[in-house]
């Protein structure tokens, strides 16, 4: 038997072939929620960066307005910091003059909770999902491996003999499902790991941000 990918992919059983094509499915999956995640988390970084500069400097000119229109422009759609403080000053605004300090300052810290959340299950798109795979897919492999061992021995049990050549293809079966699940789950993890840090620094940044947006609004409803 030659030993090319071709030749083993032959000679696999059907569970073997049907535990490698789960695995293919898990690794086009999890390649797919890494570059979505990446892109969007790179967009939200930049656009956030930006936005940051322009509502600073309107808010201290007192322009709400101005804050809260351009909070809803197409150019700030994955900033997290614009969507928190678009629904903090909206809110705000609203209430101006129609209720008390103490329930204007309530809603809008509301409604900047309710925004905080929906950006934070948006933030997590998919990485429950990325982490699934990193768990189990070596738990998957495992299960090819169990069954190449299977088909080793019965290799060995139709040839009568207890010789490499009867087995060789079981064994090559089994550690390329090892080798494939092992190759899922690394890089799988890796990408977890790493997007699940860059999202807990976006649950800050929003933090950090809600909390001078309320300092901001306390003070302007004084005056």
């Amino acid at each position: 038997m030659s030993f090319s990918l071709l030749d083993i992919w032959n000679h696999m059983g059907f569970t073997a072939r049907t535990v490698n094509l789960i695995m293919l499915i898990m690794s086009i999956y999890s390649l797919s929620v890494m570059i979505e995640r990446y892109i969007t988390f790179f967009k939200a970084k930049k656009e956030s960066r930006d936005y940051a500069k322009k509502a600073t400097k309107l808010l201290k000119d007192g322009k709400i307005q101005d804050v809260i229109r351009i909070s809803a422009l197409e150019d700030v759609k994955n900033s997290h910091l614009a969507k928190v403080i678009h629904a903090g000053l909206q809110e705000f605004q609203e209430e101006s003059g129609e209720r008390s300090h103490d329930d204007m300052m309530e809603s809008a810290h509301r409604a900047i909770e309710r925004a905080s959340a929906l950006n934070l299950n948006d933030l997590r798109r998919g990485l429950a999902g990325l982490g699934t795979v990193g768990a189990t897919a070596p738990f998957v492999g495992l299960f090819g491996t169990v069954a190449g061992i299977i088909n080793a021995f019965r290799g060995m049990a139709l040839t009568g003999s207890g010789g490499i050549g009867a087995v060789s293809a079981g064994i090559a079966e089994a550690l390329i499902a090892t080798a494939v699940g092992l190759g899922v789950a690394i890089p799988a993890v890796w990408a977890f790991n790493y997007l699940t840090s860059r999202v807990e620094g976006f649950t800050v940044e929003m933090d950090n941000s809600a909390s001078e947006l309320m300092d901001y609004m306390a003070k302007k409803a004084v005056n």
